[in-house]
């Protein structure tokens, strides 16, 4: 994720349209504020465009965005993608791309971004981590981190956690007991807030764009969440 904020060191694509609706609509949803999000679709212009231009991100766009290198395999880009591809059509729409990185957001609630992780090793959408999940990601991270370990030593690893974990022996990791892994070990979501998201238009001055929202309109669909 801290690659995609690299991209706002990017030349601009092209000038947004500031002051839409959508764009309030995405604020009063968000943590982000008018201009943000702006400056998000900004970036959203670029990535959109890095291969086809057809003003949608495409999984190897979305690759890109992250490694510089859109043939690269990566199980976890493949699952922040799908994650953010909510409406689970190939693509990511901008109303996806900024409810997903609201998210990451240092405002966002702790609980969504427990959740997030959790649907990452949820590769089956079962609504639980089952062993082979867990290992798979397990092996994954040591792969993508150059760590080379013993199958011996992985599966160890997968069943001390599991050990760990599974409160209620069924041999998978549901929701609440996830919840209670994170309270002990609140370092597994350190990677899901990225101050950058906080700061957007003072990190990136170039993004900050004269807004035509009013702050009534916008005060207007916080009330109302408008969708």
């Amino acid at each position: 994720m801290h690659s995609l904020v690299s991209c706002f060191c990017l030349k601009k694509a092209g000038h947004p349209a500031p002051g839409t609706k959508e764009h309030a609509i995405l604020a009063s949803e968000t943590a982000f504020t008018v201009n943000e999000v702006e400056a998000l679709y900004s970036l959203y212009e670029i990535l959109s465009s890095s291969i086809i231009d057809d003003g949608l991100i495409q999984r190897e766009e979305f690759q890109l965005a992250l490694f510089d290198n859109s043939s690269m395999q990566s199980l976890f880009a493949d699952r922040l993608f799908d994650l953010f591809d909510l409406k689970h059509n190939g693509v990511i729409e901008f109303g996806e791309f900024v409810r997903s990185l609201n998210i990451f957001h240092p405002n966002a609630p702790e609980a969504d971004k427990i959740e997030f992780l959790f649907r990452m090793f949820d590769l089956r959408h079962t609504g639980y981590i089952e062993r082979d999940e867990l290992k798979e990601m397990v092996l994954a991270f040591l792969t993508e981190s150059d760590l080379p370990l013993s199958n011996d030593v992985v599966e160890a690893i997968v069943d001390k956690t599991i050990l760990e974990v599974d409160l209620k022996g069924d041999g998978r990791i549901d929701q609440e007991e996830w919840k209670e892994l994170v309270a002990r070990n609140p370092s597994l979501i350190k990677n899901m807030t990225l101050p950058y998201l906080k700061e957007l238009t003072i990190a990136f001055p170039s993004f900050v764009l004269t807004t035509q929202v009013l702050d009534s309109e916008l005060a207007y669909y916080r009330d109302h969440q408008v969708v």
